[in-house]
């Protein structure tokens, strides 16, 4: 950018510090869109598990900026907004609300539904408030909303391509009404409404700061900011070197055909100030659920590259604009028309397992270890005590441990990679509250982490039992096959594994993308979350880091010698500094 423009925008000259100013007004106002739907929604999924994604977009349907609490849901709203722009055209007013969640018109998974209000000063269209969170029930043939039995999109749930709840200020009750006829939750009708209230806090906010600022100043310094912002992106992407780097990973059963495999492969291509991620190789789609959408595999090639980057670039339009991304549609990660695609967010890992391969020997310093895939149950039924119907995704256990990277160990479960994280993903009181379960037993899993140099992160281990009534469970993930890998002579992490264990004392292990249509009241729910993969060879971890490990329970004392070469003096506690060097000196 030459010196005159940077400084001058059509006539407006440019205050840099403002441009700042902006910038973090915008993200505190999708922030506080994010406490507003924490606090007003119902679902566990939503004010529990954080399931949401808030977000600000101009006019023209560009980001202006976003609180992400779930990665996977972070670019997933502005395409849809430049598609609604596009959609509408001038049917668009003051006072409209919009819902959508149609994959086939760039949505990202079913139940995934969200909220858009227009923003308008002085009759002008000036931006857009907009949320999407994970909805308890979207219809379909299964409650919940993954039917691994799926082939095509109407089993899986109601299409809602863009349409008016809200026309000029004006609830429209025929469109209302009509959608959640085919939704099974009230829940769900109340959680819309919260995320209704979001966007119009988020419409006062914006009208209050444009007021404030003028509107020219506004538009101005919104375009020097995007282009501020992809200059930093492309900054970033030139200190990887110029090259092509190939990777894949794999995807371990469709749902359909017992001991089916499909490859993501990606070739990425860097060329100076710009990167491609091009998916062109990777296998065609399946026949079943197990099949991805672009926006949610394009989310998951963002969220993969911004953990190779600067933290600190603002997330709005200019910062995609220097990566490309091919997925061509009729992949298994771009499914065609009429498939069907809830599965689709759960192919991330698999997606980030093969950009982290292509990218390891170019940047062996920025990139991680394997996480470990999830393995995770959708659970709905009746809760007795107050008769009525509940879902709950059982996020508590759901996810394990990251992987290690140069010069750090993996987040210890990292729960639904919201903000929280840690053990504790979900509150214990308000899982008892809002599910008829009892908890017993949270807690992390020794030695499930791959060891390293800097290991991977801990996984879990969670036991409890389901009071509730006429309960069915899906079972989605790839956790129970392959573990977190591990880099650079670190090991893998360990496999996942979930067991119903039924009050006649039989034990029903399910299969991943099972659906168990009949759970007895009674059962005990029990549960292995994996580790992530570890980072350099083990034997280079310091013996004290070691000996903390094993005083914490993170690694036992025949694993700290079999893995790390250190010998710990069971009677003392200590480290046989002796018996270490010795056995380490044979690696």
């Amino acid at each position: 950018m030459s010196e005159t423009k940077a400084e001058v925008i059509k006539g407006v000259k440019i205050d840099k510090i403002l441009v700042s100013v902006l910038q973090r007004r915008f993200k505190s106002i999708t922030q506080e869109m994010s406490h507003a739907i924490t606090r007003t929604t119902r679902s566990p999924i939503l004010c529990e598990a954080k399931d949401f994604v808030t977000g600000l977009y101009d006019g023209a349907g560009k980001m202006l900026e976003q609180t992400e609490n779930l990665p996977i849901l972070s670019f997933s709203l502005g395409p849809v907004c430049e598609y609604i722009v596009s959609y509408f055209g001038d049917e668009i007013y003051p006072g409209d609300v919009i819902i959508h969640n149609d994959v086939f018109s760039l949505g990202n998974q079913n139940n995934d539904v969200a909220i858009y209000k227009p923003i308008f000063v002085n009759d002008k269209l000036v931006a857009w408030a907009a949320c999407k969170g994970h909805q308890a029930d979207i219809g379909g043939a299964v409650a919940g909303g993954y039917n691994p039995d799926a082939t095509e999109v109407w089993q899986e749930a109601l299409r809602i391509p863009p349409v008016k709840i809200y026309e000029k200020g004006k609830m429209r009750r025929d469109v209302w009404d009509m959608i959640f006829a085919n939704i099974r939750l009230d829940i769900v009708r109340a959680d819309i409404t919260a995320q209704i209230g979001s966007c119009t806090l988020a419409e006062r906010r914006m009208m209050d700061l444009i007021e404030k600022y003028g509107l020219e100043v506004y538009e101005t310094h919104k375009e020097y900011l995007y282009n501020s912002t992809e200059a930093m992106m492309k900054a970033e992407i030139k200190t990887i070197p110029n090259g092509v780097y190939e990777g894949e990973s794999t995807v371990y059963y469709d749902g359909k055909n017992v001991g089916s495999t499909y490859q993501i492969r990606v070739k990425i291509t860097v060329e100076d100030e710009n990167i491609t991620f091009d998916f062109s190789k990777t296998d065609a789609q399946t026949p079943a659920f197990v099949n991805g959408t672009f926006t949610s595999s394009a989310s998951a090639v963002m969220l993969t590259f911004l953990q190779m980057v600067n933290p600190d670039i603002p997330h709005n339009d200019g910062m995609p604009r220097p990566v490309k991304m091919i997925i061509p549609e009729g992949t298994i990660i771009n499914a065609a028309f009429p498939a069907a695609t809830t599965f689709g967010n759960h192919l991330c890992p698999q997606i980030a397992d093969a950009i982290i391969r292509a990218l390891a020997p170019s940047i062996p310093e920025r990139v991680t270890a394997g996480w470990n895939h999830l393995l995770c149950g959708n659970v709905t039924g009746i809760d007795p005590r107050k008769g009525t119907p509940y879902v709950d995704i059982l996020f508590l256990g759901m996810k394990g441990g990251s992987g290690g990277t140069h010069g750090f160990d993996g987040y210890d479960h990292i729960g639904m990679i919201d903000a929280s994280g840690g053990v504790l993903a979900q509150d214990y009181e308000m899982f008892e509250l809002q599910d008829p379960h009892l908890l017993i037993r949270h807690e992390y899993l020794s030695d499930s982490a791959g060891a390293g140099q800097w290991r991977g992160g801990l996984g879990v281990e969670t036991e409890f039992a389901i009071k509730g009534e006429n309960i069915k469970c899906v079972i989605f993930g790839d956790g129970d096959v392959e573990p977190a890998f591990g880099l650079y002579g670190g090991r893998e992490g360990s496999l996942n594994r979930i067991e119903m264990r039924y009050p006649d004392g039989k034990v029903h292990v399910p299969r991943s993308k099972e659906l168990v249509p009949d759970v007895p009241k009674g059962t005990i729910w029990f549960q292995h979350a994996g580790g992530g993969g570890g980072y350099g060879e083990p034997f280079l971890r310091p013996a004290e880091k070691v000996l903390a490990d094993v005083k914490n329970g993170v690694v036992s004392v025949e694993n700290a010698r079999k893995h790390y070469g250190v010998v710990i003096d069971e009677k003392t506690g200590a480290v046989d500094d002796k018996a270490t060097a010795e056995l380490r000196k044979k690696r």
